[in-house]
């Protein structure tokens, strides 16, 4: 039985992050564990301010609007039939690592540390959602040509790369599961910050367990060791905001326009603010790292464990998206990449047994 996920509320606070990268080393392209040239200290990447001028952001300004915007829209506080999950999963493949950041570093290829991407297989400094929306993708799903990447994982100088198929939680975050619609063509936010603190990464409203191995759960830092056995590695889930502006497909910090849920006062129950009261789907990343047994030389390209951060760059088919977010999520499900639910074989499935549209 899968273990349920905390959800915390409160909105999420954009992090001023001032500081000036330094290169680090590039790991072959693909998911290639060989040894590479060891990465330089790194400090994070900087996401208080886009200036960078983009095919998406003419101006620089680090607004993208949507267009059009979702207006009119109030937080929904109906309480739906009880339903454990409303869920399914995109799982996707590390496609290859490169220190670019098409979010952060617009048009900048090698300004960020280094990053291990999944999904989309031509993620890089000059992705766009056009660009995105015609490449390939790892996904079980074709239609999931989205970008999700992550600061890379070391022990001592050789890159950790997550092996086959992630886990990678689309779910609702507010008690009306009904009242989630799919993302926004193009949406796109970083998820916590290279630069927090212990303290803060701990606090976070999307830390769910921390760093896992074995029995260890709730680690801030990276256990000490592992027990040194096959079935056994570094794990880790964390959860994005699923509240929406309805305004902005990006902003300055890559953060404020999104937002987690609150408690909405009297109940016990999770719904939007009213700042941010269009309700998507809440990505959480389960990622699984193939290292165990001693863990000292293990490190994030960004720097500490509790640097870690994730971003999303959406480039769904819209239909494919639609049909999992109403079969799965409003539809009360716990599916797989398919929409699948074993436990509900007569709901039937959204996808094909090729993970497409019937």
């Amino acid at each position: 039985m899968p273990r349920r996920s905390r959800v915390l509320s409160g909105t999420l606070m954009a992090v001023a992050l001032l500081l000036t990268p330094v290169g680090v080393g590039t790991v072959a392209a693909g998911a290639d564990t060989a040894t590479a040239a060891a990465p330089a200290a790194h400090t994070g990447h900087a996401a208080s301010a886009s200036t960078a001028v983009s095919p998406e952001d003419p101006d620089g300004d680090g607004y993208i609007p949507a267009n059009p915007p979702v207006t009119g829209v109030t937080p929904s506080t109906k309480e739906p039939p009880r339903r454990y999950f409303h869920e399914f999963q995109a799982n996707c493949s590390v496609t290859h690592t490169a220190p670019d950041d098409p979010i952060v570093y617009p048009q900048q290829p090698g300004a960020s540390h280094d990053h291990t991407f999944m999904g989309n297989t031509t993620t890089d400094a000059h992705s766009t959602t056009a660009s995105l929306r015609a490449g390939t993708t790892t996904c079980l799903a074709p239609g999931d040509r989205s970008a999700y990447w992550m600061p890379t994982l070391y022990d001592g100088d050789r890159p950790v790369l997550p092996m086959g198929p992630q886990v990678i939680y689309y779910k609702s975050g507010v008690t009306d599961y009904t009242s989630v619609r799919p993302f926004p063509a193009g949406l796109r936010y970083v998820v916590g910050s290279p630069v927090q603190s212990a303290q803060q990464f701990r606090d976070h409203p999307g830390f769910v367990e921390g760093w896992e191995c074995g029995d260890s759960f709730f680690n801030v830092d990276f256990p000490a060791d592992c027990p040194e056995r096959p079935d056994v590695q570094v794990n880790i889930r964390f959860q994005a905001p699923s509240c929406w502006d309805g305004r902005h497909l990006d902003t300055p910090d890559h953060q404020s326009h999104m937002a987690y849920p609150v408690v909405n006062p009297g109940t016990n129950n999770d719904i939007c603010p009213a700042s941010h009261p269009v309700a998507l789907p809440m990505i959480e990343f389960k990622m699984a790292f193939p290292v165990n047994g001693d863990l000292s030389r293990v490190r994030l390209a960004s720097g500490a464990s509790y640097s870690f951060h994730y971003d999303f760059f959406n480039a769904w088919d819209e239909p494919t998206l639609k049909a999992l977010v109403d079969h799965c999520i409003v539809g009360g499900l716990q599916c797989n990449a398919r929409g699948y639910d074993e436990t509900h074989p007569e709901a039937g499935a959204a996808l094909n047994e090729d993970y497409e549209l019937p």
